[in-house]
C-alpha cells in the first residue's frame, strides 16, 4: 500500500498528463511522416515512448532540484522537500522510466533504439543547465522539439531535414511560456545565483523575449505548412495558434501574472491540441 502511495504520490510529482504538451506534436511529426495515420503498433510505441522520457526527465529534474525547491517558497511542498517522497524512490523511478523508454524505442526501428540514450541525455542534461546559462529555456524548448523528429523517424526509419522545421517552431513556442513561467521566480533565481531571462533582464524584458520567440514560433509554423503542402486547413490552424498566443499573452502582464499558471497549463495544452487537428485534418481531406 506504501508503494502504491509512493507511484501516486511520484505521478502527481511529475504532472504525467502534462504530457499532452509535447504528445500532440509528436503525433504531428508521426502524421506527416506517414501522410496520415501511422500503422496502430508505431502511434502506441510513440505515445509510450513520450511518456516514458517525459517522466523519466520530470522525475529526475525533481530528484536534481530537491535541495534548490526546498528554498523556493513556491517549490517547498513539492515531494522530496516535503519529505513525501524519498530521494531513493525518485531515483529508481527515473531509471525504471528510463530503461522503459529505451525497451519501447527498440519496438519501432534500429536508429530509435540507437538514438534514445542520446535523447534520453538531452532531457537528463537540462535539469543542470540553470546553474550556469540563462538560455536553459531553448533547453527545454529542445527536449521537447525533438519529439516530432524522433516521431518521423519511429515511422520512416530516417531524417528528413523538413520536420526539423517543426522541431524549431516547438522549440521557440515551449522557450517562450518557459521564459514567461520563469518570471516568478527571478527574484530567488537572483538571489541564489541561478540562471533566468527573468532573473538577468528583467520581467518586462522578459515578457519581450517571449514575445519575439512566439513569434518566431508562428512564423516556423507557415514554413512547415509550405514545405508539406498542407493548404488553407493548415493555414488556419496556424491562424487558430496564433489567437491563442495572443489570448496567453493578453491575460498575463509584468504587472500581473496572477493568471500566469491559466497560460501555462490550460492555454499550451489547448494550443498543441489544435495545431495536431487541423494539420490531421489537412493530410487526411488531401488523401
Amino acid at each position: 500500500m506504501a508503494f502504491l502511495r509512493s507511484i501516486g504520490t511520484t505521478l502527481e510529482m511529475i504532472k504525467w498528463e502534462h504530457s499532452i504538451f509535447a504528445l500532440p506534436f509528436a503525433l504531428t511529426g508521426a502524421m506527416l511522416a506517414a501522410h496520415g495515420w501511422p500503422r496502430p503498433m508505431q502511434l502506441l510505441w510513440i505515445v509510450v515512448c513520450m511518456v516514458t522520457a517525459r517522466s523519466a526527465a520530470m522525475a529526475f529534474n525533481r530528484w536534481a532540484d530537491a535541495d534548490l525547491d526546498a528554498v523556493n517558497p513556491r517549490t517547498s511542498a513539492r515531494a522530496i522537500p516535503a519529505g513525501l517522497l524519498t530521494r531513493g524512490f525518485v531515483a529508481a523511478f527515473t531509471v525504471f522510466m528510463s530503461v522503459l523508454f529505451i525497451l519501447s524505442a527498440a519496438q519501432l526501428n534500429r536508429l530509435t533504439f540507437w538514438l534514445s540514450p542520446v535523447a534520453l541525455a538531452i532531457l537528463l542534461l537540462y535539469s543542470y543547465t540553470k546553474r550556469f546559462t540563462r538560455w536553459s529555456h531553448l533547453v527545454l524548448g529542445f527536449c521537447l522539439g525533438i519529439a516530432p523528429a524522433a516521431a518521423w523517424i519511429a515511422v520512416r526509419g530516417a531524417l528528413d531535414a523538413r520536420i526539423l522545421v517543426l522541431t524549431a517552431a516547438v522549440l521557440f513556442w515551449v522557450a517562450g511560456f518557459d521564459v514567461l513561467y520563469a518570471c516568478q521566480d527571478a527574484e530567488h533565481d537572483r538571489k541564489h545565483n541561478l540562471n533566468s531571462v527573468p532573473a538577468a533582464i528583467g520581467i518586462a524584458g522578459a515578457f519581450w523575449t517571449a514575445r519575439a520567440m512566439h513569434a518566431i514560433m508562428l512564423g516556423l509554423l507557415l514554413w512547415l505548412i509550405h514545405l508539406f503542402a498542407l493548404g488553407p486547413v493548415g493555414g488556419v490552424g496556424v491562424a487558430v495558434v496564433a489567437a491563442l498566443l495572443l489570448y496567453e499573452h493578453l491575460i498575463v502582464s509584468p504587472n500581473d501574472m496572477r493568471r500566469l499558471n491559466a497560460a501555462f497549463f490550460t492555454m499550451n495544452g489547448v494550443i498543441s491540441v489544435v495545431f495536431f487537428a487541423f494539420v490531421a485534418a489537412a493530410l487526411l481531406i488531401r488523401r
